[in-house]
């Protein structure tokens, strides 16, 4: 099974729009996947049709177009919090916590499935805090396999990407590509924002992902990252 962890420079670069991009993509390929969001903060049973689990879960193609059922919500985001804070917040908000050990068995169970594919999507920042002490960049980290960094081309965006390439080459992370995906409001051409951080990205590949781009573009930007 290919495996890849999907994180992103902040809240809303995104990051749930190229994975249920590319879960669409690899399934009209006829390759099975299954992707996970499985941490999720802001997700309230009254409008979780709008909510990423939601997203992620009906972009298995035909069949999975109607709302997904509450034992298939489970399996994709077994924590999932109200509050739509960071997830160390919105637990503690709700007298919970996100033990550490059962995310990794989570995650690693299916890694075992018997998908051809498997997507993982991190829930804010590579740097976001699950809890008191661990970030998402720990889970990445422990999980082992490749991550996919997606970067808005928002004004701010250099700095941000940068600074969270950094802390993952820091980590012996093993970083699969940076994905720009255009932002609503940009101050330059997406392809700029592109050429100045491969300017200091040296040996990372980079793409492009022009707003609402069909899945087979965003399969296409990021195969050749993923090995897909």
């Amino acid at each position: 099974m290919k495996a890849l962890f999907i994180t992103a420079t902040g809240t809303e670069t995104g990051k749930t729009y190229v994975t249920a991009a590319l879960c669409r993509a690899l399934t009209n390929k006829r390759q099975s996947v299954r992707v996970l969001k499985p941490v999720i903060s802001g997700f309230d049973d009254e409008t979780a049709e709008n909510s990423d689990t939601y997203v992620l879960l009906r972009s298995r193609g035909p069949g999975f177009d109607q709302l997904p059922s509450p034992s298939a919500v489970e399996a994709c985001s077994p924590w999932r919090f109200t509050e739509p804070l960071s997830p160390d917040m919105a637990a503690r908000r709700e007298g919970r916590e996100i033990n550490f050990s059962k995310l990794m068995k989570f995650c690693r169970e299916a890694q075992a499935g018997p998908e051809d594919v498997l997507l993982i999507e991190g829930i804010g920042g590579a740097m976001v805090p699950l809890d008191d002490t661990l970030t998402v960049l720990d889970w990445i980290k422990e999980l082992g396999i490749p991550a996919l960094v997606v970067a808005g081309s928002y004004l701010g965006t250099l700095s941000h990407t940068l600074t969270t390439v950094a802390a993952m080459r820091e980590r012996g992370v093993k970083i699969a590509g940076v994905v720009v995906s255009e932002s609503e409001e940009s101050p330059v051409p997406v392809a700029e924002t592109v050429e100045t951080i491969a300017r200091f990205l040296k040996g990372i590949k980079i793409a492009a992902v022009a707003r609402n781009a069909e899945a087979d573009v965003v399969l296409q930007a990021v195969s050749e990252m993923a090995g897909f």
